[in-house]
């Protein structure tokens, strides 16, 4: 990963790679062109930081709770610095993924009839079929020079098994130019899982990696729960500049990923939960 990356941090409430992204933030990467279907606190304190140019995203916001105050901050105020935002439906963004693994320029789909984001996002078009004549929208493809996913398992050849809710995972990961995983566990295989199980084969990732914990505050199915007091924690974290500051140099940039796997170890046993 460089500085100027597009980089997407997939997951959907599940699976978040929150030790992923701490980690791009200790590196202090810059003018990053960051996507997401659902951006979150990671969002929040990668614009809190400094660390993106432009946002790409359908909802913003911390899930439950309210508001991401970081984003809010750098879209009103310009603090750190002004972002560029391209705001989206679900749809479009998870077609959008599709067209860019598939190697397709944009995503074409019904869409957006009614629509006030085709006012304000110039990069929501509308095609003709050549075929029925319908009017349908069209988004550019989705094609990050990373995506980094978190999940269960990967298996010593480098195949990801996740289990529970999926977002666009798989969708980010195979429209990505280069792709990191960081895992609960790496096993010798999956032993009991169908084979139909595994959700990206060793071929179509670039690097994994063993965090276990990495999706804290976010869950993963059957391994640990989502820990909703770090969720309401963060809106009093993130409402004053100084507090923010504060926290990500004492949470972030002072420690290490090996941290997460503390912070889940009151979680274990609660099997997951998403609530």
């Amino acid at each position: 990963m460089k500085d100027g990356d597009s980089i997407a941090f997939e997951g959907f409430t599940h699976l978040i790679p929150h030790a992923a992204a701490h980690e791009v933030i200790r590196q202090g990467r810059k003018d990053l062109t960051v996507m997401r279907m659902t951006p979150d606190i990671i969002y929040d304190q990668l614009i809190g930081m400094g660390c993106v140019k432009k946002l790409i995203f359908s909802f913003a916001g911390n899930p439950g709770v309210g508001l991401l105050r970081r984003l809010r901050d750098a879209v009103e105020n310009g603090w750190p610095h002004a972002i560029e935002i391209e705001e989206h439906s679900h749809a479009a963004m998870a077609n959008a993924y599709e067209a860019g693994a598939a190697g397709l320029p944009c995503a074409i789909f019904r869409g957006y009839r009614g629509a006030e984001l085709t006012r304000v996002n110039p990069n929501i078009k509308t095609v003709t079929c050549p075929f029925t004549g319908e009017t349908l929208a069209a988004v550019p493809a989705l094609k990050p020079d990373v995506a980094i996913i978190h999940a269960h398992k990967a298996s010593r050849k480098g195949d990801i098994l996740i289990e529970g809710i999926l977002g666009v995972q798989k969708e980010a990961v195979l429209a990505a130019r280069r792709s990191i995983v960081t895992v609960e566990e790496i096993v010798d295989d999956f032993e009991g899982a169908s084979p139909n199980a595994c959700i990206l084969p060793g071929w179509t990732v670039t690097a994994v990696a063993h965090v276990p914990g990495g999706a804290h505050p976010s869950y993963v199915q059957g391994v640990y729960a989502r820990d909703n007091a770090a969720y309401i924690e963060w809106d009093k974290v993130a409402s004053e500049r100084e507090t923010f500051l504060a926290w990500m140099e004492e949470n972030v940039l002072k420690v290490g990923p090996e941290i997460f796997a503390d912070r889940v170890k009151h979680l274990v046993g609660a099997k997951g939960a998403a609530a």
